[in-house]
């Protein structure tokens, strides 16, 4: 599951130009679930939302309270299209989207532990598949991407060596550590 959130101000969720949901001060939640996930990542997700600590403590001190501790308001919005693809070519793939029964599904869930763990008079909610128009103000602008099963990260400090040679898959051919001489004038080190 991936969700990205932005501390707003306030935002509100229109469909067909009816008001449907609005939120003061708070956090925007877009949530888009995954063809793999389940229950448990709904659930991970949810208590990830809440305890994301966005807002500075009474001493200004940064990143200290989440959206409980400020009596903040939450708004989700379903959004499968965070989990586009644009590898090959510019058209977006949305193959990594879980189906809409599943989506709603766990959408709901996501959206129910959410209101569960927190008041449900301060989490509103969008409507799951419709054309919405969203409007919010960012407070900062702040914005955070969580994701439960985030890609793996290479170690960055890994190099691996070049040598020269480049295979038609496109990618290097390597055979072990590359080792480079710098010879430098005895006269410089005078």
């Amino acid at each position: 599951m991936k969700t990205v959130i932005q501390r707003v101000k306030s935002a509100s969720v229109t469909v067909d130009g009816q008001l449907i949901s609005s939120i003061a001060k708070g956090i925007l939640v877009f949530a888009a679930v995954g063809k793999d996930d389940t229950l448990k990542e709904a659930e991970s997700m949810a208590g990830k939302v809440l305890k994301l600590k966005l807002w500075e403590d009474d001493q200004g001190g940064k990143w200290k309270k989440n959206v409980q501790e400020i009596n903040g308001e939450v708004l989700c919005v379903s959004q499968f299209t965070l989990l586009a693809s644009t590898k090959k070519g510019n058209k977006p793939d949305f193959h990594k989207s879980a189906p809409a029964i599943k989506g709603k599904e766990l959408y709901d869930h996501f959206f129910a532990r959410i209101r569960s763990q927190y008041r449900e008079d301060r989490v509103k909610d969008g409507v799951f598949q419709a054309m919405m128009d969203v409007k919010l103000i960012n407070d900062g602008p702040v914005t955070i991407e969580i994701e439960t099963n985030p890609p793996e990260m290479k170690n960055p400090t890994e190099f691996t060596p070049f040598d020269g040679n480049l295979e038609d898959s496109g990618t290097f051919n390597h055979s072990g550590p590359m080792h480079k001489t710098f010879d430098m004038p005895a006269s410089l080190l005078e």
